[in-house]
């Protein structure tokens, strides 16, 4: 079995390739990415895959029997790269692919929904056999700038008091190899978020607990955070576009309690407390 793996050489894609590599050692790996040099410390095969040049792509796939297809980053970009993907995929008779899309994209008004959705519907229209992985927040959004918050003696954001359901980049790359590796997969649909839910407030006073220094959240209203994350070096867009995000968290947009990624992984996702230490080191 063949199993190719788009954007390897991401902070997502490159925990994938190592779980499916502790799953099943024999399988053969392909590194899908722009540039196939930066894919040589993964140690596999890499074939060059730009999802913006559509008539390169099914040579790409043409030995591949099984996609995990992780989404593109270019907001407003995707609908038409995810395309180009799934035609090629379908040119090239790839038998199953493992998509990962947004937590209750058919219902979130999040503004990344509208994109997932249709390339959901692509999917099904394609034929091709397929499993739809609903990600929740990487609880990594959050742990990633904890030092600069440390210094700083707070934690800003737009989120208010919204319940967050996130898990890490390693719980979702664990459910991705699960179910692109087992076919008891095929043909469903998961919403995938952490075990635990928490509040801003939550982080800030975890985050108090492991430093012993006191930590706030300050709720900013969506315009003040983009321009705070502006300050900070953010490009104009993708500033709004972050602190839009984090305002629908406010709204419980992140919110999931259905268990589902635990029961994927067999285990419990990580715990708040155990991102935040890592965040921190």
């Amino acid at each position: 079995m063949k199993i190719g793996i788009t954007g390897a050489t991401g902070q997502l894609g490159q925990l994938v390739v190592q779980k499916l590599k502790d799953k099943n050692p024999d399988a053969k790996l392909v590194a899908l990415v722009r540039n196939p040099d930066k894919a040589k410390p993964l140690g596999i095969e890499a074939k060059a895959f730009d999802y913006e040049q559509p008539e390169a792509l099914p040579k790409a796939l043409e030995d591949i029997d099984r996609l995990v297809f992780i989404s593109g980053s270019e907001i407003g970009k995707r609908e038409t790269q995810h395309k180009n993907v799934i035609n090629a995929a379908k040119q090239a008779q790839v038998k199953q692919i493992a998509y990962t899309s947004l937590l209750h994209a058919d219902t979130s008004p999040m503004i990344l929904a509208p994109e997932h959705l249709a390339t959901e519907k692509m999917l099904q229209d394609s034929g091709i056999p397929h499993t739809i992985l609903r990600n929740g927040w990487y609880t990594e959004n959050y742990t990633a700038g904890l030092k600069q918050a440390v210094e700083q003696g707070a934690i800003i954001g737009s989120a208010g008091d919204g319940k967050i359901s996130s898990a890490t980049r390693e719980d979702y790359a664990e459910a991705i190899a699960e179910t692109i590796i087992n076919d008891d997969h095929t043909g469903k649909t998961y919403e995938l978020a952490g075990d635990q839910t928490f509040t801003m407030q939550d982080l800030a006073a975890e985050v108090s607990k492991q430093t012993g220094k006191n930590i706030e959240f300050v709720n900013l209203p969506e315009a003040e955070y983009a321009q705070k994350l502006q300050e900070i070096g953010l490009p104009e867009g993708m500033a709004k576009a972050f602190a839009s995000l984090d305002y629908s968290a406010s709204k419980n947009d992140l919110h999931d309690e259905s268990g589902e990624l635990a029961r994927l992984i067999n285990r419990p996702t990580t715990s708040l407390s155990q991102a935040v230490k890592t965040g921190l080191n």
